[in-house]
């Protein structure tokens, strides 16, 4: 089981919604260069991948069922449909429940537990102050209030010119 299989399993589980596999391929680079510059193991660097492609993997639904995406529905509905997906692609159980854990707390910012959630909390947070077009005040407060990594640190400071 490869990330590229799970990349490719979530272009398909998104029938062609550029938006939604645009954002999860952009978690995915941060999180995987986050996690990288923090000097992760092997494992925890490939859970982290694969957890940031799956993140989001709920929002169809929710958009479906409330009739918005909005992050505590992700969180209530993501980890089923993960575990879907990843137990179709032969995912040990123990790294099933991880990431089905890392889904369901991927919008919840305090209690952070470990540096996998960290990074990808980190990273979605890299795409959405983008795709959200916030302003500098709410990049800054994300910056001192969500960013812990030193490399999260570094890439939120400089994409988003900060000042030191």
């Amino acid at each position: 089981m490869t990330v590229a299989e799970v990349v490719k399993k979530m272009v398909e589980y998104s029938k062609g919604d550029l938006h939604d596999i645009n954002h999860f391929m952009k978690v995915y680079a941060y999180a995987k260069t986050i996690a990288e510059g923090e000097n992760l193991s092997p494992e925890q660097q490939k859970l982290v991948e694969v957890t940031a492609v799956v993140h989001d993997i709920a929002c169809p639904l929710c958009r479906k069922k409330y009739g918005s995406a909005d992050g505590k529905h992700q969180e209530l509905e993501g980890p089923a449909e993960a575990e879907k997906v990843l137990k179709k692609l032969n995912y040990a159980n123990e790294d099933i429940s991880r990431i089905c854990y890392l889904v369901s707390h991927h919008h919840t910012y305090d209690n952070i537990d470990a540096v996998d959630l960290q990074i990808l909390i980190e990273a979605d947070f890299l795409v959405n102050l983008f795709e959200d077009n916030a302003t500098y005040l709410a990049i800054n407060t994300a910056y001192s209030k969500i960013f812990k990594t030193d490399t999260g640190k570094y890439l939120c400071k400089v994409m988003y010119n900060l000042e030191s």
